[in-house]
This record gives C-alpha cells, structure tokens and sequence, in this order.
C-alpha cells in the first residue's frame, strides 16, 4: 500500500477551502452583477418599478445564487410571483375567517374579491412559467400580465368607496413590482 507524504494532506486541506471560496465568491458576485445589471434595466423602461425592490427581491431569495443567465433570472422572478401570489391569497382567507375582527361588509365582499382573483393568479403565474421554461414568450407575457391585472383590480376594489383602507396594500403591490420584473425579464428575452 502505497502512503501519500504528510505534506499532501496540508497542501489539499489548504487548497480545497481557498478553492471553494473562490468559486463560491465568483459564483455570487456573477450573480450579483446579474440581478443588479437586470435590474437596472427592468427599472429603466418601467416607471412603475423600483430598482431597489428588484434587486432586493431577486438577491434575497437563496436560489438567486445558481442564476447564471437572464432565463433562470426570469424563472427566479416568476417563483417569486408564485409564492407572493400564495401567501397572499392565504392571508385573505386568514382575514375573511377570522372570527375575533369584524369586518364592514363592504371591506368583506372586496376581500372576497381579491380572494377569487388571487386564485386565478396562482393560475396565471403557473401558466406563465411552464410558457417561459418552453420559450413561449408572448404566451408567457400574456399570463404574467393577469397577474398584474388581479393586483391591481384587487386594490382599486378598495378605492371604490370612501373612507375605506385596504389591508392589501402592500401585498398588492409586491405582487405588481414581483410581475412587473417578471414581465420585465420576459420583453428582454423576446
């Protein structure tokens, strides 16, 4: 049996950590310049979003770190969508079970709304991706875009009477600047 000289042993035990370092650095900083270069882009030819959103939104997520292209940038975006899109028809449903608050008829048929109209947004965001992973990008920026509809008619829902508060405000325009990155994405690739 053949011994390999103790010397080996350091040198590989020193190597392979700095080796990982380095990769995983170049990994993340190639993502990082991704996203923000995106980012701008996204942000530039779209008023309505916000750069500090996108790359917020995009960086915090821990699968941003395996984006190496626009594509898997925008499947990124989408997953985001998806989970906002949920959680979001999950809090509405919380709301309009919830015993303890009780809620002025009006603000309740509008939740009721927003809950019919955010599943169809699951829906959409679905159809969306499995068009983006097929490169049906017209098809894909058509169900990306109902998306942004359901948001949008949920919050203006609210604005119908006077006095009224949303209490989906921000989730509502989370889920807008989420599609509107995503549907940002998709014009690049197209």
């Amino acid at each position: 049996m053949r011994s390999h000289h103790p010397l080996f042993f350091t040198l590989s035990s020193i190597f392979f950590p700095i080796f990982f370092v380095i990769f995983t650095f170049h990994h993340t900083t190639s993502s990082t310049t991704l996203i923000r270069d995106t980012c701008k882009r996204c942000s530039d030819t779209d008023p309505n979003l916000s750069y500090n959103f996108c790359t917020t939104s995009l960086e915090s997520s821990p699968d941003s770190r395996r984006c190496q292209d626009l594509h898997g940038l925008g499947l990124l975006s989408m997953n985001l969508t998806k989970q906002n899109v949920t959680s979001t028809r999950n809090f509405i449903k919380h709301l309009l079970k919830n015993k303890k608050k009780k809620l002025d008829p009006y603000v309740k048929e509008c939740l009721s709304d927003c809950m019919e109209l955010y599943r169809d947004a699951i829906l959409s965001i679905k159809d969306a991706m499995k068009d983006f992973k097929d490169q049906a990008y017209d098809d894909a920026n058509i169900a990306a875009s109902l998306v942004t509809d359901a948001s949008t008619t949920c919050e203006d829902g609210f604005k119908e009477k006077e006095n009224v508060v949303s209490p989906l405000t921000k989730r509502n325009n989370d889920t807008f600047q989420l599609t509107a990155i995503s549907l940002s994405i998709i014009n690049m690739l197209n």
